[in-house]
């Protein structure tokens, strides 16, 4: 058993849990020993736990989509370079990551950002790491290493991103063969249409790939309009035909928000809710998905943080519980049971979208908690409240519960 010790705390004082009910949370080798009510307490287990006094306590906050390998946070701020397009920025971030590496290298950079969404109360985050003829592996190995140099305050789930294409960029799909081989759990793609001008040479690549190795898939899609829902209906397919139902996201997926009449909308979100496709959104956006419209349609929508402070944007700070604000406020998500589905989105959704089945705030489960400076969990989405305590696997990643 885990022995009872400040970086192992064994009982959870007081705890508000997300429907509102108190509990005692009792803590054992790494997981939810038990929840109880406060008023059955023993008098002298008040001196041996952990006070939250009545704070908000979630499971981990997930970040489903994040890019580690390109932050620029740790290393001397870097003014944002304004590009003509999706080519011509992929160009200026190649020549910009390198002066960066030349300064801090890509692993500490990324180290450093793992260590404040963990801070921030993220206990899992899938990252996109550049896979492509410049970077070769070198990206995927700095990530490999930084997995495991955090793996005890932050859970690390990595998908090779074929930043430069998969098709027009000669010797990326043996790049991705070897990545999934040496340790990335997924593939990704990036606008089969748009950017590699042919859909199926690019899906025929990620989805074989995917079935050889058994890997899910997560794919870039900006392409908007009939173009972009075009190839969403190809992947929904494509899942369904090999039995991938709950394993294939499509990151941005503008086409549902922009550009489509409401026939040719329904038709691409209902195949999306049959073959099992989640969507991904980060929130700034005009072409932003409907989430409310997806959620009701069955499709699984989750968030991410997407690109913090790099060559895309400057702006990021890796807390999730902003970003549930963000895309709340785009998405015109007010009443409370609509602040419920953004919490969702950074929580319950995200993990079941990464696929982590030991996971949530019940009996058994692993202790990756969040307590939170709120009272519920629609004043946790609108109110940018404090962490208080942060535990990955029952272990201490950040404390500051009242002391005594």
């Amino acid at each position: 058993m885990t022995p009872t010790s400040p970086l192992h705390p064994a009982l959870l004082l007081d705890a508000t849990l997300p429907d509102g009910t108190a509990a005692d949370v009792h803590l054992a080798d790494g997981r939810i020993a038990a929840l109880t009510a406060p008023a059955r307490r023993a008098p002298e287990a008040a001196g041996r736990g952990l006070r939250l006094d009545g704070a908000l306590l979630l499971p981990a906050l997930v970040d489903g989509h994040a890019h580690l390998d390109k932050t620029f946070l740790g290393a001397p701020w870097q003014p944002h370079r304004a590009t003509a397009g999706l080519r011509t920025q992929i160009a200026s971030e190649r020549e910009l990551r390198r002066e960066v590496a030349a300064a801090v290298p890509v692993a500490d950079r990324a180290e450093a950002l793992a260590r404040r969404m963990a801070a921030l109360g993220t206990g899992y985050v899938r990252s996109h790491v550049d896979v492509d003829p410049d970077t070769g592996l070198d990206h995927l190995h700095a990530l490999l290493e930084v997995r495991e140099r955090v793996r005890d305050v932050i859970g690390i789930q990595l998908v090779a991103f074929p930043q430069s294409g998969v098709v027009t960029a000669p010797g990326v799909a043996d790049l991705l063969d070897a990545a999934l081989r040496e340790g990335a759990e997924l593939i990704g793609g990036l606008d089969p249409a748009g950017f590699d001008g042919d859909v199926d040479g690019q899906l025929d690549i990620v989805f074989g790939l995917a079935e050889r190795h058994g890997a899910g898939v997560d794919i870039h899609l900006h392409d908007g309009g009939p173009v972009g829902a075009s190839q969403l209906r190809d992947i929904a397919d494509r899942t369904a035909a090999l039995g991938l139902g709950g394993r294939v996201a499509v990151s941005h997926a503008y086409a549902l928000g922009s550009g489509l009449d409401s026939s040719e909308l329904m038709l691409t979100v209902q195949k999306l809710a049959d073959a099992g496709v989640a969507v991904m959104t980060n929130g700034p956006s005009r072409s932003m998905p409907p989430v409310k419209l997806l959620h009701e349609a069955g499709v699984r929508v989750f968030a991410g943080s997407d690109n913090i402070r790099d060559a895309w944007w400057p702006y990021g700070t890796g807390d999730m519980l902003e970003r549930a604000t963000v895309i709340g406020l785009q998405g015109e998500l007010m009443t409370d049971q609509e602040l419920f589905l953004a919490a969702d989105l950074v929580t319950e959704n995200a993990a079941v979208a990464l696929g982590l089945a030991d996971y949530g705030l019940a009996v058994g489960v692993r202790a990756d908690l969040v307590a939170i400076a709120a009272g519920s969990v629609p004043e946790a989405v609108a109110a940018h409240p404090e962490r208080l305590l942060v535990l990955h696997g029952g272990r201490v990643v950040l404390d500051r519960t009242p002391r005594t």
